[in-house]
């Protein structure tokens, strides 16, 4: 058959014509039920209108067992019992049952949240209310859930059954898959909605971070995030103490970096990285020293994490380019690693802090410490060292404090620096193997 002859088969003025033929000719004939097997699997192939699907089957029924009341309870996208396509497959000769059946089902209070162990009550019910009729009931399967229900209204006198019958389960399986069919298509368009959403989130997000380094006095600097989702919990930021001064003031002006990872990744972790970002710039106008940041946004913050059952770390300094001088604070984050050039060695920078959102008057301990030319600092999330490859080894702390103790050692600028870093973790990870958390890395040096 044709596409065009076949697509013919699917308008409703040709069912509604079939329907309303009380012609005898019987589709059981062989060839008949081929082509109508044909046309009802390019349906399948091709159909969007699921209403006209159900009818297209239920024409099908009427005409192969002429002698039966069929009734289609297809459940919707969400399991629920889709009133507006129930259909019933009968002959006229069965109009009042027919009329009856509608009634029943449209009075019957089925619940908004149904659940399948709910169409017992339903089918006992049924069964009281057409004693005359013996009803068989058989689930509409498809890759083991449940779709919908078909109803067989056999009267008392015929003991016949169609449910072992051959072109019934045919029906029956085609039925299920076309059902199937759309809710996959249902579930596709849901989650092309989520992806566009989620690519939306991600650019704001990444509009969030900034777009590029500041120039600081004196100070070569290089900053990059790899979320390991579209959406990431890693968090840095260079901020400005003095906003209401020109731009080249601003390069001798204290300057504020931070970096940190909300626990987790993805959209939450998102949301909450967006949410912090927003208090953390507006204390960060206050002036004060970094512990009082930390323990003032631990304050703040602390009952949003609590909700959403996570917390944060936050690595807070501040750095004046005229006496070289950097403050910091710590919230249980990766210590930056200080490549001291005067003694050719790396230390942590580290203070005494717990996490964001954990204790409510947690209080945090600042270190300050003087920078010399060539000293070089980076900042880093645990993304980093936590990175793993296909033997299940971790990139670890030790072989980043390597891999920078030799860049330290040569005249590379931040970036060139930052790249090899990056560079020298995809071939650890290896081919085809992405980050499993976010990974973000700040270098900053001094010239």
């Amino acid at each position: 058959m044709k596409n065009i002859q076949k697509e013919k088969l699917f308008t409703s003025k040709f069912i509604q014509k079939f329907l309303d033929n009380e012609s005898s000719a019987s589709l059981k004939n062989k060839n008949k039920f081929t082509e109508i097997a044909s046309s009802l699997a390019y349906y399948l192939q091709s159909f969007s209108n699921v209403n006209k699907f159900l009818d297209y089957v239920c024409l099908i029924l009427k005409h192969i067992f002429n002698e039966k009341i069929i009734v289609i309870i297809p459940l919707n996208y969400d399991g629920e019992v889709w009133h507006e396509n129930i259909k019933i497959s009968a002959n006229n000769r069965f109009l009042k049952i027919q009329q009856e059946i509608n009634s029943f089902l449209y009075k019957f209070d089925f619940s908004k949240n149904f659940k399948i162990k709910e169409i017992l009550t339903f089918e006992k019910t049924l069964k009281n209310n057409f004693k005359e009729y013996t009803i068989e009931t058989k689930k509409i399967l498809s890759r083991g859930k449940c779709r919908g229900f078909i109803y067989i209204f056999n009267n008392n006198l015929s003991k016949e059954s169609i449910s072992d019958d051959s072109n019934f389960i045919f029906i029956q399986n085609c039925l299920a898959v076309g059902l199937e069919n759309y809710c996959l298509i249902k579930t596709k368009k849901k989650h092309e909605n989520v992806d566009r959403e989620i690519s939306t989130g991600a650019e704001i997000q990444s509009q969030l971070l900034p777009d590029y380094c500041p120039i600081i006095y004196g100070v070569d600097l290089a900053a990059h995030c790899r979320p390991a989702l579209q959406l990431g919990g890693d968090y840095y930021d260079f901020m400005s103490l003095k906003t209401n001064i020109s731009e080249k003031r601003k390069e001798k002006a204290r300057w504020a970096l931070v970096i940190g990872d909300v626990m987790g990744k993805g959209i939450p972790a998102g949301l909450l990285m967006t949410m912090l970002r927003g208090m953390l710039r507006a204390e960060v106008l206050t002036g004060l020293p970094p512990d009082r940041i930390l323990h003032d946004l631990n304050q703040l913050a602390i009952n949003d994490l609590d909700q959403s059952h996570r917390f944060v770390t936050l690595f807070y300094s501040d750095y004046d380019p005229r006496t070289r001088k950097l403050r910091f604070a710590n919230a249980a984050h990766n210590p930056p690693l200080l490549w001291k050039n005067s003694d050719q060695k790396i230390i942590k920078l580290d203070a005494e802090g717990f996490v964001l959102g954990l204790q409510k008057n947690a209080e945090y301990s600042c270190g300050e410490i003087k920078l010399s030319e060539n000293d070089l600092l980076l900042y880093y999330t645990d993304g980093v060292i936590d990175t793993s490859n296909s033997l299940g080894e971790r990139f670890d702390e030790d072989r980043l404090i390597k891999t920078l103790s030799k860049l330290c050692k040569q005249s590379y600028t931040s970036q060139e620096i930052l790249n090899k870093i990056f560079k020298k973790l995809d071939d650890f990870t290896g081919q085809n193997r992405h980050l499993e958390d976010d990974a973000s890395m700040v270098v900053f040096q001094l010239k």
